[in-house]
């Protein structure tokens, strides 16, 4: 199998059997939890003005995201996944919008299967991967364009996949130690939640991935391992 790594928001990807798009933090460990608490479906948008007008479509939709790690005025959610993992969602559509990760994954939908995910869920994401019949060729996708908390879940992916596994206390301590978390350890910069940093680097066993589908516009939805999968 063919793993190749990739680091940016807007690339233009070779051919592949599968695109992943990672960020940890924080967009799609935000996603993780927004399926664990029930939401159905996370349509991503690249710009504030589409997520407006995709909410008058969807007008029981909650807006979600960030510019510049910041709330959004006029948003129901921030890009938080403490915040995420302690609102009710069940059955709740959510528009997302961020700086990185949406953007990336809007770069990446040339693939027959197209994944996003975080730390959070990056073992289900392989694990998943490894189960599809006739998987020649996957592009990792870290979003961050010089982070390396994307950069480091991508490794262990593709360290998964390879039987070459890199220790996850390892991925965690880079996450920690990345230049993109310190802010978030900053007590002069109350606007950006420490507690999200334990939701980004910590490993939850999942039964799911998060795939994204365009109908027409681009959707992630939760698709389920299936039964008896050999986990990774």
């Amino acid at each position: 199998m063919e793993i190749r790594i990739y680091q940016g928001n807007d690339l233009t990807l070779p051919d592949a059997d599968a695109n992943v798009v990672i960020d940890v933090v924080r967009a799609f460990t935000v996603a993780h939890y927004a399926f664990i608490g029930g939401a159905e479906a996370i349509v991503l948008v690249p710009e504030v003005a589409e997520a407006l007008a995709a909410r008058d479509e969807l007008p029981h939709a909650l807006l979600a995201g960030e510019v510049g790690g910041l709330v959004i005025e006029g948003f129901d959610l921030d890009n938080s996944p403490r915040r995420f993992a302690e609102t009710d969602l069940q059955g709740r559509t959510i528009i997302q919008k961020t700086t990185n990760g949406v953007k990336a994954a809007l770069h990446s939908l040339d693939a027959p299967t197209v994944l996003v995910t975080g730390f959070s869920n990056a073992r289900a994401t392989a694990t998943y991967l490894a189960g599809l019949n006739n998987l020649r060729s996957v592009n990792l996708v870290a979003s961050h364009p010089t982070g390396d908390e994307d950069l480091a879940c991508a490794e262990y992916i593709r360290s998964l996949l390879l039987g070459e596994e890199i220790e996850s206390e390892e991925v965690q301590r880079r996450i920690r130690s990345s230049a993109t978390v310190q802010k978030f350890l900053d007590p002069s910069q109350p606007a950006f939640d420490p507690a999200d940093i334990d939701y980004c680097s910590k490993p939850l066993s999942a039964e799911f991935v998060m795939a994204i589908a365009c109908e027409p516009k681009p959707i992630v939805r939760k698709v389920m391992l299936q039964p008896g999968t050999k986990k990774l």
